[in-house]
């Protein structure tokens, strides 16, 4: 199952090959995942039903679902899983990915993949990560403030060792026997220094830092390090991330299991993400004084589009069904979902984050008003 990134979630979002199917459910990390299966067997049955309401006959509807289907007997895939499941399938497309976050059951079938129930885990207020690191281990995790899965991709050395390996600055160290008849045997880099370890760590962190810049370059979730206290100076040297965290986690990351890092974690993330979403908040008050904020359906499209949206507040769990006419430029809103609608609250969200905003996915109390998008304007 693969690691979602931000790529993936722009290539989802612009997928137009409907129907397209969108299925969230919850899933069980440890123990009773007998269950999940029947929950998803269920939803493929909706799924099934909502597809024929679509305008599909009854055997292309199961063909178009059959990828998912056979998951239901996949005891490993089950055994597996993080907190929650995504399931997109359309007549060329079908993707899985499992995340740190308890998603409400929900199916939807629409002219396009339904992707705002994963905008929390790319918006501002939800997802961190954990870079745990030390000479023998490494591991990244994903987390959200309850969940955590790792997700150490393939790009980031495991070790010191692993990262060194063909490092030829190694060779340095290279021991000599004497001459023939005696001689006492001596090393290149005799006494080792403690400017040659330090030089050692920053090279592995800089080959760490580069794997990390290829998977989380489009990124903006918070990252806290890890790892011993002399380990820090070292690797904030080689960080090229622009939202790794001042404070971080100190001692062996070996020591604690992922939960323990993910809690320690949210500790030195939550005043961060909680002052960003409130400045954020202030600044909509402010910016709807001046005319530069709106709540207006028609009005947040466009912008979004345009790339004049600074920030974007969307309710998760909330649509507004219609469809976009890019040529003529002209929305429509529909009452209910049909052939051909797409949820225009993610539509916004997807083009907003694609043009350099940013986007908080709240509570519906937590809105700056009752509609379920709201919008600081850049101009």
């Amino acid at each position: 199952m693969k690691f979602l990134s931000w790529k993936d979630l722009e290539v989802l979002a612009h997928t137009r090959a409907g129907p397209a199917v969108s299925i969230y459910m919850p899933t069980n990390r440890k123990g009773n995942y007998e269950q999940d299966p029947i929950r998803l067997s269920n939803l493929l049955r909706e799924a099934e039903k909502r597809l024929v309401e679509y305008g599909l006959r009854t055997p292309d509807a199961g063909k178009l679902l059959e990828p998912a289907r056979q998951l239901l007997d996949d005891a490993y895939f089950w055994q597996h899983q993080g907190d929650g499941l995504a399931i997109f399938s359309a007549s060329q497309t079908f993707e899985h990915y499992r995340v740190p976050y308890k998603f409400d059951e929900m199916v939807v079938v629409a002219g396009g993949f339904h992707i705002k129930p994963l905008l929390p885990l790319f918006t501002e207020d939800e997802v961190f990560y954990v870079l745990a690191v030390s000479e023998n281990h490494l591991r990244l995790l994903q987390c959200s403030r309850y969940a955590v899965r790792q997700v150490t991709p393939d790009e980031v050395p495991s070790s010191l060792a692993e990262a060194l390996q063909y490092d030829q600055s190694e060779k340095q160290l290279q021991f000599h026997s004497g001459e023939q008849g005696g001689g006492a045997a001596i090393y290149h880099g005799h006494g080792i220094s403690k400017d040659y370890e330090k030089d050692k760590y920053l090279r592995y962190f800089q080959k760490v830092n580069k794997g990390l810049q290829e998977v989380l370059k489009d990124d903006r979730a918070p990252l806290v390090l890890a790892g011993v206290d002399y380990l820090h100076p070292i690797y904030r040297k080689a960080n090229t991330y622009r939202y790794l965290m001042e404070e971080g986690i100190e001692g062996n990351p070996d020591e604690l299991r992922e939960e323990e890092l993910q809690q320690k974690a949210w500790q030195a993330v939550q005043p961060y993400i909680e002052r960003r979403k409130n400045e954020a908040l202030a600044q909509y008050h402010e910016a709807h004084s001046k005319g530069l904020a709106t709540d207006w359906m028609e009005d947040i499209v466009l912008g979004a589009v345009d790339g004049r949206i600074a920030t974007l507040f969307v309710t998760v769990g909330m649509q507004i069904w219609g469809r976009f006419d890019e040529q003529n430029r002209t929305i429509s809103v529909y009452e209910s979902p049909q052939t051909g609608a797409e949820d225009l609250v993610d539509l916004a969200a997807v083009e907003t984050l694609t043009r350099g905003g940013v986007v908080y996915a709240l509570k519906p109390e937590e809105m700056p008003g009752s509609q379920p998008a709201a919008a600081i304007l850049r101009y």
